[in-house]
């Protein structure tokens, strides 16, 4: 058969989906948009919770370091706030113009064929706008984020046992039951999906679930990381093998009979 050796080249993609974190990732850390919300974060803490403004700071990050998110931790450690407030005062009061349309990311998005798909811990309407500053909108297949791990706003924590530090009921990365969670959600396969962010902790975690993982924002590697990019602008130079297989597909010979038609449930 003449197209008996273009057969054989077909092989299993490696790759069938790419997995992006939000904040100082798809833009750097420079932007200061991250830090402005921190202190948004200690203002709504001693404004509306009316935590001492002197116990704030330490508090902040203490929870974030235990939780994943300081809004986790709170809750955790018995504060009662509705989420859209919280996320409203932390996020709704960000000076998103600080944030610039990036031409260049959205190029090398668009140029590869592979299912790509936002994982943040923000809530929906902070990650729409600032993938609305940046003009990516069209870039992703799907988005994963606060509300879609957490679709009500009613608290059910884990019962704790003594022992253990108080249970939040929010799943935020960097745990392993929000990653299981979104991968059902968006039926991802962990053993054929690239992961960026810019936390250690998270992709430590991605790691051990089998994900590929790239550090964003950073010249070294090291536990936990497979790559590590200074921008996320320089994908292409350190991860041509993303690029590599795309074109291997699209050299894949024909034999020009029609196909078996097969569908598959979502």
């Amino acid at each position: 058969m003449e197209n008996k050796d273009c057969y054989q080249q077909v092989t299993e993609p490696q790759y069938e989906c790419l997995l992006f974190d939000v904040d100082d990732t798809l833009y750097p850390l420079s932007s200061g948009l991250s830090a402005q919300c921190t202190k948004n974060i200690m203002e709504y803490m001693a404004s509306t919770l009316g935590i001492e403004e002197e116990k704030v700071p330490v508090m902040c990050a203490q929870l974030y370091k235990d939780y994943g998110t300081t809004m986790a931790g709170l809750k955790a450690v018995g504060y009662d706030f509705d989420y859209d407030d919280y996320h409203s005062f932390v996020h709704g009061r960000l000076p998103y113009d600080w944030l610039k349309t990036d031409h260049t990311l959205k190029s090398i998005l668009h140029s590869l064929p592979i299912r790509k798909v936002i994982f943040s811990n923000g809530n929906e309407a902070h990650v729409a706008k600032v993938l609305s500053r940046l003009g990516l909108e069209d870039c992703f297949d799907d988005i994963i984020c606060f509300e879609t791990l957490n679709p009500t706003n009613e608290d059910k924590a884990p019962e704790n046992d003594s022992d253990e530090v108080p249970k939040t009921p929010i799943l935020c990365k960097p745990f392993q039951n929000a990653f299981e969670q979104a991968f059902k959600i968006a039926g991802i396969n962990p053993q054929k999906t690239m992961f960026f962010d810019d936390s250690i902790r998270n992709l430590q975690t991605a790691k051990t679930m089998g994900l590929q993982t790239v550090w964003v924002g950073a010249s070294h590697k090291t536990k936990g990381v497979d790559y590590a990019l200074e921008s996320i602008h320089n994908m292409r130079e350190a991860l041509p093998q993303l690029w590599e297989e795309a074109v291997e597909k699209s050299d894949v010979c024909y034999s020009g009979k029609p196909a078996i038609e097969t569908y598959v449930r979502a």
